[in-house]
């Protein structure tokens, strides 16, 4: 039987950056259990406070792009220059392989051991979802226990960009040059979510492909409606293996958050991305009311199978549930 921890336990052992009362404040949040899900509403409302100075870093990209690679350099790069850093990965698979945790540890060997990075996978439980619930938990949790660089990594393709995207500052979209056609129907929504496209690989024989390819992104981009941020998504390149164009990187994301901070987007985005986690939730709460009331379940088979056979239209058979099982 595992020792439950007091309030007063998990907020001074998450402010003072003990990795193991953290670890235990995220498997919290991540409980379905009742009294878990009071405790760990009063820890995130403790920390609350501490929370929102990091800068929300999403990273995304094509199978095969080397995102794991990418930010082993680019963590490590970050956090010789003093950064703290949380890297938490979305994985909308995990619940049928039962979680990354090791595969994370695995691909980023270097950073699992930095004392000054920290690595989660988030479960995807019922739903992808779910997974943004708990992520945008763990990443208050993180900032507390002061973190000031949170790198959410998409490791599906996907649904999983579109959450992402709505929960951090900056979405960088990692790209390879010369990808073949089988990828290209996949790239345009999410480089319409894009605030910088980076072409990955670009050393040895790969490099002149990669500038060809920084070109035609650019162009392309230029076929994009204007995001009304005064900002306009640039194409880079960069090596993993050799390091050349990381530091080019982070200096795009500086400039954007003092622009975003300047303009007021920067506030505007995240006050939008708590109402649409506020929304969700809302709506994920409203379906469990209804779908766990007595009875509701033998109704609804019976109604759908009225559907089904044509004997009841849709519009009336959810008007006459829900006035018999109000949410």
């Amino acid at each position: 039987m595992r020792t439950r921890l007091s309030i007063e336990q998990y907020l001074n052992g998450i402010l003072a950056n003990d990795r193991l009362i953290l670890s235990q404040a995220i498997t919290l949040v991540e409980s379905r259990r009742t009294d878990d899900r009071a405790l760990a509403q009063q820890v995130l409302e403790g920390i609350l406070p501490h929370s929102g100075h990091s800068i929300r870093i999403g990273i995304t990209g094509v199978p095969g792009v080397g995102k794991s690679t990418f930010i082993e350099a680019f963590g490590t790069y970050l956090t010789q220059l003093g950064h703290r850093l949380a890297i938490l990965t979305v994985d909308p698979t995990s619940q049928r392989s039962g979680g990354s945790l090791l595969g994370d540890k695995t691909r980023m060997e270097t950073l699992s051991r930095n004392p000054n990075a920290y690595i989660r996978p988030s479960p995807a439980g019922d739903s992808l979802g779910g997974v943004a619930h708990h992520t945008r938990e763990t990443i208050l949790l993180c900032e507390a226990a002061g973190f000031d660089i949170i790198l959410i990594e998409t490791v599906g393709v996907g649904q999983s960009e579109t959450v992402v995207h709505s929960m951090v500052d900056f979405f960088l979209l990692l790209m390879l040059a010369g990808a073949g056609d089988e990828l290209q129907g996949i790239k345009r929504g999410i480089m319409e979510l894009a605030d910088a496209l980076v072409i990955t690989k670009a050393d040895g024989t790969n490099q002149a492909s990669a500038n060809h390819a920084r070109i035609e992104y650019q162009n392309a981009l230029h076929l994009f409606p204007p995001t009304g941020t005064g900002w306009f998504p640039p194409v880079l390149t960069c090596s993993a293996l050799t390091g050349e164009g990381i530091t080019n990187i982070w200096q795009t994301i500086q400039r954007y958050q003092k622009l975003t901070i300047q303009n007021g987007y920067h506030d505007q985005r995240r006050q939008e991305q708590q109402l649409t986690w506020f929304r969700t939730l809302l709506r994920q709460r409203l379906e469990r009311q209804f779908y766990e009331q007595p009875g509701i379940r033998n109704k609804l088979a019976a109604t759908e199978e009225q559907v089904r056979k044509g004997t009841l239209l849709p519009l009336p058979a959810i008007e006459l549930l829900l006035s018999q099982h109000p949410a």
